[in-house]
């Protein structure tokens, strides 16, 4: 009898779950079918996990798998990349509305690996995410460092490196009776760090203007690291399950040892310019670190090493 009822009781519940599980199943399918006649196109062939990542091969350059498939779906269609839904848009009518009339809706991405460790943490007025830091960030750069009136107090700067880059070249090539050697990729790239420095931190670090020494190259290879890491693909942003991978590559790792120098390189700027303004204050041309000081002195109520991680982080969005 006990037996009888045990087995009434597991045919009982064994129903019940039957019936909660094809609940849940319908209302997500009947769900999922309604948000489908909202949702632009998606191509077939997409894989749990991954998702159409595997359509997104070396063979072929990317926007052209995307121009096949705007032939095949329409200019507007959407693919999962991992755990993201990404939309695609081949119509510049439809990517004017993305950026204007809907332009909020499209205002965020999602979270970088990169730029967490790297980035500290999406201070970075370029990738933060939308909100009033990026309202307030966006105000700051747009009124005080990238306005006409600050790059035209700074088009000596550029001057000035052209100048001595193009006479730098000329001394070489006479120095050689007419015919010298010349690494153009990395003098070009000399110039063009220096020009970026100079603007930010107000110092030169390569050719007659500043000093080519073990700290310059440590602050080139540096941000050659940071950009190179940035464009690279993380497992992490698209499939977090399989973050291990990322780990066991030596990536991560890699990034944290990047962060590090970075905050020693850009750091030292700011401690340099905090100590200038202690003995002198903000008198004479000012650069990007100089202005976004004074702005922290304004506002008044930024806590100092918070104020600091800011302006590191900014520094580092001057650099293409």
């Amino acid at each position: 009898m006990e037996l009888y009822i045990q087995s009434q009781e597991q045919i009982f519940f064994a129903l019940v779950f039957t019936i909660i599980i094809s609940i849940v199943v319908v209302t997500i399918h009947v769900k999922g079918d309604k948000k489908g006649q909202r949702r632009p196109p998606q191509p077939a062939g997409a894989l749990p996990l991954i998702g159409h990542l595997h359509l997104l091969g070396a063979n072929q350059l990317l926007h052209r798998t995307f121009g096949d498939m705007a032939d095949k779906y329409g200019p507007v269609f959407s693919i999962r990349l991992g755990s993201h839904q990404a939309l695609v848009v081949s119509d510049w009518k439809v990517a004017k509305q993305c950026f204007t009339t809907n332009d909020k809706v499209f205002s965020n991405r999602p979270n970088s690996l990169a730029l967490k460790l790297m980035g500290y943490n999406h201070k970075m007025f370029g990738f933060a995410p939308y909100g009033q830091y990026w309202r307030d960030m966006r105000k700051l750069a747009t009124l005080e460092l990238l306005s006409n009136r600050r790059l035209e107090l700074l088009k000596h700067v550029r001057d000035t490196e052209i100048n001595c880059f193009i006479k730098e070249l000329y001394e070489q090539t006479m120095k050689n009776r007419g015919l010298a050697v010349v690494e153009m990729k990395e003098r070009i790239g000399d110039m063009a760090l220096n020009i970026i420095v100079r603007m930010v931190a107000g110092k030169a670090y390569f050719g007659t203007q500043g000093s080519c020494d073990e700290k310059s190259r440590r602050c080139q290879k540096a941000m050659k690291d940071f950009f190179n890491l940035m464009g690279g693909f993380l497992v992490s942003d698209t499939v977090p399950l399989l973050g291990w991978v990322d780990v066991l590559m030596g990536r991560i790792s890699k990034m944290k040892r990047t962060a590090k120098e970075l905050d020693f390189v850009v750091g030292s700027w700011v401690n340099e310019h905090q100590d200038r303004k202690i003995r002198q204050g903000l008198n004479g041309e000012q650069d990007f670190i100089d202005v976004m000081l004074s702005v922290m002195d304004i506002e008044g109520n930024v806590p100092t090493q918070e104020a600091n991680t800011i302006i590191k982080a900014n520094c580092l969005v001057c650099y293409p």
